[in-house]
């Protein structure tokens, strides 16, 4: 027999938008992403989207979801999958014959597990005796409290080139040179960028709105935080090709020169 493999499956970060429904207008929802599409081109032409009908208290029912499935399709983006939810969502998903993306599963499933029962009480230990007096050495001085386990910052000192995704899990994201074009930077905290941002920037990727994005250069295609974030087409002339910070101010995305 054969057991040589004939396609090699592997699961990697990859960049998938997520769109998260908060009115279940299709008409609005299609000309919202037609108006994406058309002012950045290159990053949502084709783009693979999440669709995420959790901020609503309702499930759609399976022909209004087919709507507005059709309608991003012809607004130029490409639904792939709903994010995970309830058990209503989940036989939506298979009525659609779209996959549930894991990805979003635990946010929803802490608030749907049981509570776990109480740990049984340790048991009473009577006391012992306490020993004779005797003669014995010095105790040793206590060793130091070992420092917090806290991961140090990811650098990548290489181009981040065309093509290319970094992603610095639960930290912060330093990088020494470019990022080019076409070129994806991912941290889960802040990210640092000591050369020329002409790719994309994402920090907060978790939700973290504490998160910033400092760059010495700024030509970027998008940027990100916690999830908000704006293209090149959105962003004021004046700050291109300058130093900048971009942060999260009340769930607005802010961007200012540093000089």
């Amino acid at each position: 027999m054969d057991f040589e493999l004939a396609g090699e499956l592997k699961i990697g970060q990859v960049g998938i938008a997520n769109l998260r429904i908060r009115t279940l207008d299709v008409a609005k929802l299609v000309e919202e992403m037609r108006g994406r599409v058309q002012r950045a081109p290159k990053l949502f032409a084709r783009a693979a989207v999440v669709i995420d009908f959790g901020g609503l208290t309702r499930t759609p029912d399976e022909a209004t979801a087919r709507a507005l499935i059709d309608g991003l399709r012809a607004a130029g983006v490409l639904p792939v999958a709903l994010a995970y939810g309830t058990s209503e969502i989940e036989r939506l998903s298979e009525a659609l014959g779209l996959p549930l993306l894991a990805k979003f599963r635990a946010s929803y499933e802490r608030d749907e597990q049981a509570p776990q029962p109480d740990a049984p009480a340790p048991a009473r230990r009577e006391p012992e005796p306490a020993p004779k007096a005797a003669k014995s050495a010095p105790a040793p001085a206590p060793s130091p409290t070992p420092a917090a386990n806290v991961a140090p910052g990811m650098i990548q000192s290489a181009p981040v080139r065309s093509g290319q995704q970094i992603y610095a899990e639960n930290r912060d994201l330093t990088v020494l040179t470019t990022v080019g074009a076409g070129a994806e930077v991912i941290s889960d905290g802040s990210v640092h960028i000591y050369g020329p941002l002409r790719g994309r920037a994402l920090a907060g990727a978790k939700g973290n709105e504490q998160a910033r994005i400092f760059c010495r250069e700024f030509h970027a295609e998008l940027v990100a935080v916690a999830g908000h974030y704006k293209v090149m087409e959105e962003i004021p002339k004046e700050l291109r090709g300058k130093a900048v910070q971009i942060w999260l101010e009340d769930q607005q995305l802010k961007i200012a020169a540093l000089d």
